[in-house]
């Protein structure tokens, strides 16, 4: 223990220094991380999320949170205010002229910090973690994968990008393209249930980690490795990502999907392999708790789809109108429902609630009318960044309705636990549905919603 007390620091303090030193020679003078203030970068992770980078995963999402809290903290604020003053402190024209520091900050620091740690921590076997399992990890996270691959080839064949894929290996031909396009959906998929079996718990958080991953892999996949494999010189520039910005959209919509799908399968996986015991009771039937989580979903909803339709109509992106209030709050309560059917048991206070009810608003904008509307409407996907930037005043209406709805859902599904917890037969089995202490889903929080809300608004 005390040798991975010294060694964890050193290993970050070594990754910090080359990633200060690598961002120094890809983006010059620009990156004002060199080698000092990366080996500083690192100490300072590896003081802050040793304790809890229990695996490679978890110290992956750890280090995406703090690489993107960073760039925000240093390059966005400090020494944007010691060099322009005040005013210039995390202004739109300076965060898109950092936007190579972002992309930076992510893959030197964040990342391999993480990944690092992480697998340091994984020689010190912690009891409270499940067992891994890595046939369950591939096969389940290669399913997964493939499904959400489906869904992301749809906008690839639309935008005819396969050919692109294709002159990876020197062809131009579809079938290659989309034979490669699944190849690398299968290696994303399995490295998904590789680093986040542990985590990927209800189908709606699991959801939100396949999101995180998916932008991560935009940073990684067009960002970098596509073009650096093409020999293409690197561009992190800001509006390169705006030119990319239907393959974030498609990235995080594989995310959603593969998470979603991973949570699924791996349900029934366990319970085919693992859940054996015939005489392990529930407290209540799956039916009735199905039912309750529909039943608060819907009411929890109306309340945030009133909230929803208020700032709708303060942004100007509804006209009062009858038809469309009622369409409004109809279509808030199936979501309510798709909420609390996905969310349930997922958040243990009222913070956990707010920020799970903030990342299913972003989803929801990404899936709702940034994707599914334009298909209704008009048969094709509209993954533009100008679709998105017309759609940003939903976007607040979106995460006003999440918070509202996930902290009344949580309201009602307090009290059904705290009368479930009356029974001590009952009592254990309801405490293990929570979450460990340690859990990353805060480095989620901050990297998913970050990203996810800012990115819009950056790349328009």
């Amino acid at each position: 223990m005390l040798l991975h007390r010294i060694a964890a620091p050193a290993v970050c303090v070594l990754l910090g220094a080359c990633g200060g030193a690598l961002g120094r020679l890809l983006l010059g003078p620009g990156f004002e991380a060199g080698l000092a203030l990366g080996a500083g970068y690192g100490l300072l992770f590896a003081v802050l999320a040793a304790p809890r980078a229990r695996t490679p995963g978890a110290g992956l999402i750890w280090g995406l949170g703090f690489a993107f809290v960073l760039w925000l903290a240093v390059p966005v604020g400090i020494l944007a205010a010691a060099a322009g003053g005040g005013h210039a402190m995390g202004s739109l024209d300076l965060a898109r002229a950092r936007f190579p520091n972002l992309v930076a900050y992510v893959l030197l620091f964040g990342a391999p910090l993480g990944i690092a740690l992480g697998a340091m921590g994984t020689r010190h076997r912690d009891p409270g973690l499940a067992p891994f399992s890595l046939p369950r990890a591939l096969v389940v996270g290669g399913l997964a994968g493939i499904i959400g691959g489906w869904a992301f080839g749809k906008w690839m064949a639309q935008a005819d990008f396969f050919p692109l894929i294709a002159g990876l290996i020197g062809s131009h031909s579809v079938t290659v393209g989309r034979t490669l396009h699944f190849v690398f959906a299968i290696i994303i998929g399995a490295t998904l249930g590789l680093l986040f079996q542990r985590d990927l718990r209800g189908p709606g958080s699991s959801m939100g980690w396949g999101m995180a991953y998916g932008i991560f892999w935009w940073f990684l996949g067009p960002l970098t490795i596509m073009p650096v494999w093409g020999g293409r010189p690197l561009d992190w520039s800001w509006e390169r990502g705006a030119a990319l910005f239907g393959s974030l959209v498609g990235h995080v919509v594989y995310g959603l999907i593969a998470g979603l799908c991973y949570a699924a399968i791996d349900r029934l996986w366990v319970g085919f392999f693992r859940e054996s015991d015939p005489i392990r009771r529930a407290p209540e039937s799956p039916g009735a708790s199905l039912l309750h989580a529909v039943g608060w979903g819907a009411l929890a909803s109306s309340i945030g789809g009133v909230a929803l339709v208020a700032v709708a109509f303060a942004s100007g992106s509804m006209a009062p109108g009858r038809a469309d209030v009622v369409a409004s709050l109809a279509l808030s309560i199936i979501l309510g429902i798709a909420y609390g059917f996905l969310f349930r048991r997922e958040a243990p206070d009222f913070g956990a609630a707010v920020a799970w009810g903030l990342v299913y608003g972003v989803v929801r904008w990404y899936v709702d009318p940034l994707t599914l509307a334009p298909i209704l409407l008009r048969g094709r996907f509209d993954w533009s960044i100008e679709a998105a930037s017309a759609l940003l005043p939903s976007l607040v209406a979106q995460l006003l309705f999440g918070a509202v709805t996930a902290t009344s859902f949580l309201a009602l599904e307090r009290r059904h636990a705290a009368w479930l917890r009356l029974d001590p037969r009952f009592a254990a089995r309801e405490e293990q549905r929570r979450r460990p202490e340690g859990t990353p889903a805060p480095a989620l929080w901050a990297f998913a919603l970050g990203t996810g809300v800012l990115l819009p608004i950056l790349l328009g």
